[in-house]
């Protein structure tokens, strides 16, 4: 069995395709039963952020194991193959263990060095445990690429390389003035509740806002984040339902949005109605140049449930204008936008005195950012697990052939003991004792040396046929190996880190 992924992401395909081929947490129970019913697949692990869909799996056959993940993608996601094919990619084996190991360390972020993707692997992992998707292979390799993600973190700055996606959407907003500075005395409304919005609410209460409105779909959660940031030390915070915002943005200078709607959260016509302009008239105003997204960043929230593809999701990947500068005069109210599919109309940015910055323009603005050296050094930590990975594979592969053995020369050993006990019935236990050991001691002897050789020949790349060598050498049973394989993999204290 091997190794495959394929998937698409912000480095290969449009926002607008993303958008529409995002997938809710019922599609992805759906997408990972329907993978492991498939005949290419005894394995499914699928990691879906808000701009990366990747559906791993264990094959037995490349070919068709690309054509079924493909087809598979496609249903579930909502975008027709032929239409989504364009966009998709494929890794196997080797190849697939150093993408993974990127990911997990950030190198394959809009924004570099962004931790939060190992939490999304880590509830990637958690799904495929709990639908029994995930087996020998999956676990040990999410479980594997969750450590060298945190290993890069602690070993080196990739933190450094790139800034948290809130701040340098802050940044953005600022539009090169110090951010405290220009947050002070603001009133920042935040839209959602989930762990984006939660990181930009703290950011925006270190960075001096005057006071935080959090509105959320589920009130209590609204309550919670503003508890939260009372704890924090952040007196002017309050919560509103949904129905509320209207009120809010009149009275707010900043706006961060990122829920999981699937529709418009913030339409161009109520950011124009708050600030009193005519918005029909605003739109006649010429648009700033649009730039094709580069592949440089990624947002790094948790991906939330959003469903497939919808009218409204659609209208927005048509309308969507990624903005830096309000059309007419300064910006009296700045718009964040880090939702995807996206909470706010990229129509707003024509309406005077507004400035709108989302995950595409983030993506334009940070296309010439440069890498940081420690990038240099994660790489070499992630080539250095997949050599380590692989070869750990290639040994498991063999280690229940070797126990295959070992257990055939124990029950040789138990054999020919119970015939001496026939042929000497005199021996005392002390004698019977020190013969057994000593018969044990002469077969573990003349295994030791070759289980040992053949784990390390194993452990190297084409070391694979080792295992079927020894099967066939020894007339192992294959049904042994298997059990002993079973067994190994039902160990509960397996894959615990």
């Amino acid at each position: 069995m091997s190794l495959l992924v394929v998937g698409l992401s912000h480095r290969s395909a449009p926002v607008s395709v993303l958008e529409r081929a995002s997938l809710a947490a019922e599609a992805q129970t759906k997408l990972l039963q329907d993978t492991l019913a498939a005949e290419p697949a005894t394995e499914a692990a699928v990691l879906a952020t808000c701009n990366r869909i990747e559906l791993y799996a264990d094959v037995d056959k490349f070919h068709a194991g690309v054509a079924e993940l493909s087809t598979l993608l496609a249903q579930h996601s909502g975008v027709g193959l032929d239409e989504l094919t364009p966009y998709l990619y494929v890794h196997y084996e080797d190849r697939a263990v150093h993408h993974l190991f990127s990911v997990a360390c950030g190198l394959d972020s809009m924004v570099v060095g962004e931790g939060q993707i190992l939490g999304q692997i880590k509830d990637a992992l958690a799904l495929g445990q709990e639908l029994h998707t995930a087996g020998r292979l999956l676990n040990d390799l999410f479980q594997q690429a969750l450590r060298v993600g945190k290993r890069a973190h602690s070993e080196t700055g990739i933190d450094r390389a790139g800034q948290s996606l809130v701040t340098f959407g802050l940044e953005q907003l600022a539009d090169g003035a110090d951010v405290p500075e220009w947050a002070s005395g603001k009133r920042a409304l935040v839209i959602g509740a989930g762990s984006m919005s939660s990181l930009a609410a703290a950011t925006l209460a270190r960075a001096g806002v005057e006071e935080i409105v959090v509105a959320n779909r589920t009130r209590a959660r609204a309550d919670r984040l503003v508890e939260i940031l009372g704890q924090a030390g952040v007196p002017a915070a309050r919560a509103v339902e949904m129905a509320g915002v209207t009120d809010e943005l009149t009275r707010a200078d900043v706006v961060v949005s990122c829920t999981g709607a699937t529709g418009l959260v913030l339409t161009a016509e109520a950011v124009a109605g708050a600030l009193g302009v005519d918005f029909d008239s605003a739109a006649q105003a010429p648009s700033a140049p649009v730039a094709a997204a580069p592949d440089e960043l990624e947002q790094h929230a948790a991906w939330v449930e959003n469903g497939s593809a919808t009218a409204a999701a659609q209208d927005r990947a048509v309308r969507r204008v990624p903005v830096r500068l309000p059309v007419d005069g300064p910006a009296r109210l700045h718009l964040l936008d880090l939702a995807m599919p996206r909470d706010i109309d990229g129509a707003a940015h024509r309406v005077a005195g507004v400035r709108l910055v989302d995950i595409e323009s983030l993506a334009e603005a940070s296309a010439d950012a440069p890498m940081a050296a420690d990038v240099d050094q994660v790489r070499t930590i992630v080539a250095d697990a997949v050599a380590a990975f692989g070869a750990a594979q290639r040994a498991a592969h063999i280690t229940p052939t070797v126990v295959a053995l070992r257990t055939m020369a124990a029950d040789v050993v138990t054999g020919e003991i119970a015939r001496l006990d026939g042929r000497l019935p005199d021996l005392d236990e002390k004698q019977r004792a020190e013969i057994t050991q000593t018969v044990r001691r002469v077969v573990d002897k003349l295994l030791h040396a070759p289980t040992v050789r053949v784990k390390q020949l194993a452990s190297e790349p084409g070391g694979a046929g080792y295992a079927d060598a020894l099967r066939e050498l020894f007339d192992l049973d294959p049904q042994t190996v298997a059990a002993v394989s079973r067994a190994d993999l039902n160990d509960p204290n397996r894959g615990r880190s």
